[in-house]
């Protein structure tokens, strides 16, 4: 995979993947700011910027935004993250600077009319009751508060209906000229579209954008911890985490190996174990969260809450034995031929190809080629996966339950089980 970049006079970098064979242009505006990026009295507030922008610009006002998109067949959604606000779109490729006109005035000439925001904000509190309506999309929310206590990284995405509604044009403006600069920021392009020319027109729409930001990142330390919250729901939420790796440790790959084989498929330890043998959950898996200087490790399940006593040590047995036993060269094999075929095949997209590349030079400051990553992943040992294992499961637990619960076993037990 060719990938070009500029990296224009203020510090904007442009950074495109040509594929003259396809019809169609994937290309997008990558902030690296997110929840994990403010301060308490505004936590949401990337979200919210996000939804904004949606609702007028210098140019175009809501309607218009969604017609200039649609009318030629093309579509555009954002999203926010803990570190990453992101803009994107899909277009035929004669209508890629429209769609790049369209997202670059969401970052350069928001207008946030005042009528707008007061609808977007009861939109977006809807958003926040849904989620705390929904018991295995909130109990992550409980989770990472858990594991990051009292720091942004540890506090909701969308933040609160209180902070929401306090928000106004000016706090969303001071957010974006302190957040929103060149430095932080990364256009990606991948399809039938020539790198020369996609640097012409980002220049000429952002070329003027600040060059530096303003805010410090808060640190991110795991803290670890217990939460319990009682609801009358019919299936617990129970996810066990660990410490984790950030994007540089030199066990990202190792991780990310223990973890598909311990829980990352129908093929996996648990999900062998736990449901297929003993039918003592619906759902299972293991997963593994980096960020810029942290990253978590969990185990979540669903079940019914009298099992909660049985599925523990389970848990706990699987992993003292990835801790202690060498993993087969069949599960190795297998799960580095899954992280490689999802990789391959995820490029297969441009959506996807678009994405990589600019998280590649947010995350990393560099393009990192496809066989780097393979040769990677092929490198990773028996004894390089046990040595995953014994430095997630050596930290403090974060322990998070939630649902009709009677009998379970407490923090203490847990964190006995799994040393």
């Amino acid at each position: 995979m060719q990938v070009d970049l500029t990296t224009l006079k203020n510090g904007l970098r442009v950074a495109t993947v040509e594929r003259p064979q396809t019809e169609t242009v994937s290309l997008g505006i990558w902030v690296n700011t997110g929840s994990a990026c403010e301060t308490a009295d505004v936590n949401g507030i990337s979200h919210f910027v996000e939804h904004m922008v949606f609702k007028g610009t210098a140019k175009r006002n809501s309607l218009q935004i969604s017609e200039d998109i649609e009318n030629v067949g093309g579509h555009t959604n954002a999203y926010t993250s803990r570190e990453f606000t992101v803009f994107y779109a899909k277009m035929l490729k004669a209508d890629a600077e429209l769609a790049l006109d369209v997202l670059a005035d969401f970052v350069m000439a928001p207008t946030f009319d005042a009528e707008e925001m007061v609808k977007e904000k009861e939109v977006v509190v809807q958003e926040i009751k849904q989620t705390n309506d929904d018991p295995s999309d909130i109990v992550f929310d409980y989770f990472n508060e858990t594991a990051y206590k009292n720091q942004p990284l540890g506090r909701s995405i969308l933040g609160t209906a209180d902070l929401v509604r306090s928000f106004d044009a000016e706090k969303l403006r001071k957010y974006m000229s302190s957040n929103y600069a060149a430095e932080n920021i990364v256009v990606a392009a991948a399809g039938n579209i020539k790198h020369a020319e996609f640097v012409k027109m980002v220049e000429a729409r952002m070329g003027n954008l600040r060059a530096k930001t303003t805010y410090q990142k808060a640190a991110q330390i795991y803290t670890g911890g217990e939460f319990i919250k009682v609801r009358d729901i019919e299936q617990a939420q129970v996810l066990l985490g660990f410490n984790g790796v950030d994007y540089h440790h030199e066990l990202y790959y190792p991780v990310s190996i223990m973890s598909s084989i311990l829980g990352g498929g129908m093929s996996s330890r648990l999900y062998q174990e736990i449901r297929e043998k003993r039918g003592l959950v619906y759902t299972v898996y293991s997963f593994t969260n980096s960020h810029t200087q942290s990253g978590m490790f969990g185990v979540y399940a669903g079940l019914n809450q009298e099992e909660i006593k049985n599925y523990m040590p389970v848990v706990a047995d699987e992993i003292k034995k990835i801790i202690n036993e060498p993993v087969s060269d069949k599960e190795l094999n297998r799960v580095k031929v899954q992280l490689k075929a999802n990789i391959l095949m995820a490029l297969e997209s441009s959506s996807s190809t678009a994405e990589v590349i600019a998280r590649h030079q947010l995350c990393h400051n560099r393009n990192i080629p496809i066989e780097e990553i393979v040769e990677k992943i092929e490198k990773v040992g028996k004894d390089d996966v046990m040595k995953a294992a014994q430095y997630i499961f050596n930290s403090k637990p974060t322990y998070t339950l939630l649902g009709n619960l009677e009998k379970y076993p407490s923090y203490e037990d847990v964190e006995k089980m799994v040393k």
